[in-house]
């Protein structure tokens, strides 16, 4: 049985098959260093594509947006 993967945030289970995701979602990874409240704490965390435009929205400085015009 595969690991399920959800959206910390709304629970919504990501579509997956045969261990290929079939939607895409933010991959939220942070190690907290020295001279924070979380020294040597690692956060890990998934948000639907839904979810994490929520979240942008609301930041004061947008989010930079690049588009690719190639895959490799």
């Amino acid at each position: 049985m595969e690991p399920m993967i959800r959206c910390n945030a709304c629970k919504k289970q990501i579509k997956s098959e045969n261990g290929i995701l079939k939607e895409d979602v933010f991959v939220g990874y942070k190690e907290w260093g020295y001279f924070s409240n979380k020294d040597l704490q690692i956060d890990h965390f998934y948000l639907c594509e839904e979810c994490y435009e929520k979240m942008i929205k609301n930041f004061a400085i947008p989010v930079q947006r690049i588009e690719k015009t190639e895959v490799l």
